[in-house]
């Protein structure tokens, strides 16, 4: 049996979902077209980014590249390396892991990260499934904290 199987299955499963939407949305979109899927709410919109969430260091050189690759290894050693992992944890990592390989692949391919989930309605900047997939895995994190840091009752 492998150890922490959900972290295994939770890294592949946004690493497919995030390199075949970026795929489909690279070629068959050009950069800056916008797609309402509803309008003035929820749209794809095909951008490039080469700094990291949110596009903040955009300037800054090659460096995010090996921080993604950096995060990427030190998770595979987590997973791999590890005593078992609680449910959540794994799940959190897992998510974290194939983010940072998905976001990681595109810096390392074409020098960008390929954004396309566009909220409008709150101005929210672009972002893709890579992110999502690190945005769930860290509140998984936070649920783990929390319900390991949780006084235990003592039956009385």
């Amino acid at each position: 049996m492998v150890k922490n199987l959900a972290f295994w299955v939770m890294a592949l499963f946004f690493l497919i979902i995030d390199q075949i939407t970026k795929y489909a949305i690279s070629h068959s979109m050009t950069i800056a077209e916008s797609i309402p899927l509803w309008q003035s709410v929820f749209h794809l919109t095909y951008i490039t980014n080469k700094g990291a969430a949110f596009s903040f260091f955009s300037h800054s050189g090659d460096w995010l590249r090996w921080v993604s690759l950096s995060v990427s290894l030190g998770l595979i050693c987590l997973g791999w390396f590890s005593s078992k992992l609680d449910r959540w944890e794994q799940f959190g990592y897992g998510c974290i892991l194939g983010g940072a390989l998905g976001n990681g692949i595109d810096r390392f391919v074409y020098g960008y990260v390929v954004d396309f989930l566009d909220f409008q309605l709150i101005r929210f900047p672009v972002f893709n499934f890579a992110d999502v997939g690190i945005n769930i895995g860290l509140a998984c994190l936070l649920i783990s904290w929390f319900r390991s840091s949780k006084p235990k009752s003592s039956g009385n």
